[in-house]
């Protein structure tokens, strides 16, 4: 069996907002098999062995360097490519960093790691972190 094609995969990302109200974010490189160039919320999948709160603090360590702690559960969202090749389901999360330092720690996945204010956001926002984003901003 091949993941995303046989089953779907499960993922997570996290809005991370700082004490500026700014809010991080990554863009994915321009040869990125998902969305290539857009910009995204950090995360990742969803190994068999954690719980979705703990791979979204895995994966952000492992993409940024920073230590989160999760807030709360945000939103879910649903992927399937136009090609139907692949499905993976979200899980958002609200989260603020506790330690770390910032660093782009996975150049080949992402070309650029940056605080946005949130009334001044990049255009080309991944639709699922464009989702988290507003479930965030209306509540």
């Amino acid at each position: 069996m091949k993941k995303e094609k046989d089953y779907i995969g499960v993922g997570c990302g996290a809005i991370i907002i700082n004490n500026k109200n700014e809010v991080l974010l990554m863009r994915r490189a321009k040869d990125s098999r998902v969305d290539a160039g857009m910009w995204c919320r950090p995360g990742g999948k969803v190994e068999l062995n954690e719980s979705a709160a703990e791979a979204v603090q895995r994966e952000i360590k492992e993409e940024t360097g920073l230590e989160i702690k999760v807030i709360r559960p945000l939103d879910f969202s649903e992927t399937m490519p136009k090609n139907k090749a692949s499905r993976w389901i979200s899980l958002g999360f609200l989260a603020k960093v506790v330690g770390g330092k910032l660093k782009n720690t996975e150049p080949d996945k992402h070309d650029e790691i940056k605080w946005f204010p949130l009334n001044k956001l990049p255009k080309n926002l991944a639709s699922n972190t464009k989702k988290s984003i507003d479930f965030y901003l209306k509540n």
